[in-house]
């Protein structure tokens, strides 16, 4: 049978809208598969569908996921998403047909979906959610957040993952009195999140520049002492560059204060 190739947006939303129209298509899933983006070449004898993000279809794919695979395999599927790879899409959508067809060697337990590792397509969902998750890790720990004169928090990343969903619910616990908002300036996204409200996201902020923040005089002082004692407590004869990297990779330390922040 003809392979067909549903194109789709390079979002949540936009992989989860194309898992529904493949269903909707009722034709078996061997055939079938999701990819993010256009390709540069096309395949020969393969026909390609386009699929445009739709709020309802991705609230029923979601509501079937939790219900068939439970909170901790949708979790996981989502941290996927999440991927900067490309072969993102057709893994997760050949992931939840395992779980949801009960393909899985686990007796049609969707909730073990993720422990079916045989299957290529769910030992790809496994390794590109776990990169996802390490990278949220080390956002945590390494995140520098800088204050404005209007008493907001903003923190600028460029991760190679989508992880600011995932960090507005850690950040928003711990800081559900004050404003801030993370930036992602890969994406040209924004984590907002006023103070003691609850948090959202916003992309294609236009006329956007880091330029144009002014930042507080509590800020400047702080940013100089910090640098100046992250100096003064380096001992030169135990520097070791390749340890530091390996513990605090160099994509990081570019949007760290006490490196040389951009």
């Amino acid at each position: 049978m003809e392979e067909k190739y549903i194109i789709c947006e390079d979002s949540l939303e936009g992989i989860f809208t194309a898992v529904y129209d493949a269903y909707a298509l009722r034709e078996g899933h061997e055939h079938l598969h999701v990819q993010v983006g256009e390709d540069d070449n096309y395949r020969l004898f393969a026909e390609y569908l386009y699929s445009q993000p739709d709020l309802d279809k991705t609230d029923k794919v979601v509501r079937t996921l939790k219900r068939r695979v439970g909170d901790e395999v949708y979790g996981t599927i989502c941290r996927a998403a999440a991927s900067y790879d490309k072969a993102k899409g057709d893994a997760v959508y050949h992931t939840i047909v395992d779980g949801i067809t009960g393909r899985n060697g686990s007796g049609g337990n969707g909730r073990r979906t993720m422990e079916n590792l045989r299957n290529p397509y769910v030992l790809k969902t496994f390794e590109l959610a776990r990169r996802t998750a390490n990278e949220v890790h080390h956002e945590v720990e390494f995140i520098r957040f800088k204050e404005l004169q209007q008493d907001i928090l903003y923190a600028k990343i460029g991760p190679e993952n989508n992880v600011v969903p995932f960090l507005m619910p850690h950040f928003a616990d711990r800081l559900s009195v004050e404003s801030f908002m993370i930036h992602d300036e890969k994406r040209d996204l924004f984590g907002v999140h006023p103070a003691k409200k609850e948090w959202y996201l916003v992309s294609g902020v236009e006329g956007f520049e880091e330029e144009s923040l002014v930042w507080s005089d509590n800020e400047l002082k702080v940013q100089e002492l910090f640098t100046l004692f992250h100096k003064t407590i380096a001992i030169a004869e135990r520097k070791n560059s390749r340890l530091q990297q390996q513990m605090l990779p160099l994509r990081f330390q570019e949007y760290m204060v006490e490196f040389g922040q951009k």
